[in-house]
């Protein structure tokens, strides 16, 4: 379902993603591990559309997403870290616009609306404004919303990022559900790693711009002798903290932040 081979991505003199390839099979649950600054983000934009590699390929369902952008786009559905929905709108009219905005069928799209929203525990809160959820609630909306033109491959960037145990519970539930019932392949990058321990079928770990294993969790316990995955994962990418800021991409999300806060 997606296939990564030799993917560069260079900004200036500064190789952000350096020569990684790795496959996803269909219905596979994913995860993309790395510290801060290592080009797990910087991936994910090459993979959604958002940003040219340099150099390699990156095929989704079978298409180029670089020549093939705006069917690459429909394969696939994206909840980014920054929050998107419209807090004055109710959790229908979140739904309604992006399925609007997808092509989704009239009928089609109330009946997705109405299944999503009762499979993430929402449908009582239909009617309410967004901006009197709670941050669970709004993440669960925008995953449910990210389902609702029934994609192929759903990429989720840090989704539970800043939600309570049980929150990122039940939101993880929800998702595989999903993932289960529709074979929908899920891609996700989080830095809690028994989140990823407990979710993914596999995991990928990315350093530095490398890719330097990957593999199940089991298979990467045992590789570096490790208890946990979180005790693997420092044995790999080592203890020092990183400065974000080193990653142009993470730059580039701080001054939209910034610019944003102006208006």
């Amino acid at each position: 379902m997606i296939r990564v081979r030799n993917l560069v991505k260079s900004f200036g003199s500064f190789t952000a993603v350096d020569d990684v390839s790795f496959e996803v099979p269909a219905g596979e649950i994913f995860a993309f591990l790395g510290p801060n600054g290592a080009g797990k983000t910087t991936t994910i934009k090459m993979l959604t559309t958002l940003l040219a590699p340099t150099s390699g390929s990156i095929e989704l369902d079978g298409l180029d997403p670089l020549r093939q952008k705006n069917e690459a786009r429909k394969r696939f559905g994206i909840v980014f870290q920054d929050p998107s929905l419209d807090g004055d709108l109710t959790a229908r009219e979140n739904m309604e616009i992006h399925g609007v905005l997808y092509h989704v069928p009239s009928k089609l799209r109330k009946q997705r609306t109405e299944e999503l929203l009762k499979l993430f525990e929402l449908w009582d809160r239909r009617d309410d404004q967004v901006k009197k959820f709670s941050g669970g609630m709004k993440r669960r909306l925008e995953i449910a919303r990210g389902f609702l033109h029934t994609p192929r491959i759903l990429f989720l960037d840090e989704p539970t990022l800043g939600l309570d145990p049980q929150s990122r519970n039940q939101l993880w539930t929800h998702v595989k559900r999903v993932n289960e019932a529709e074979n929908v392949t899920v891609f996700l990058t989080t830095h809690y790693m028994d989140e990823a321990d407990r979710v993914a079928h596999r995991v990928g770990i990315i350093d530095h711009g490398k890719l330097v294993t990957q593999g199940t969790p089991a298979e990467i316990k045992a590789q570096t002798e490790s208890d946990s995955l979180e005790e693997a994962f420092l044995k790999l990418t080592g203890s020092t903290i990183r400065d974000e800021g080193a990653d142009p991409a993470a730059q580039m999300r701080q001054f939209a932040k910034m610019w944003g806060g102006k208006r």
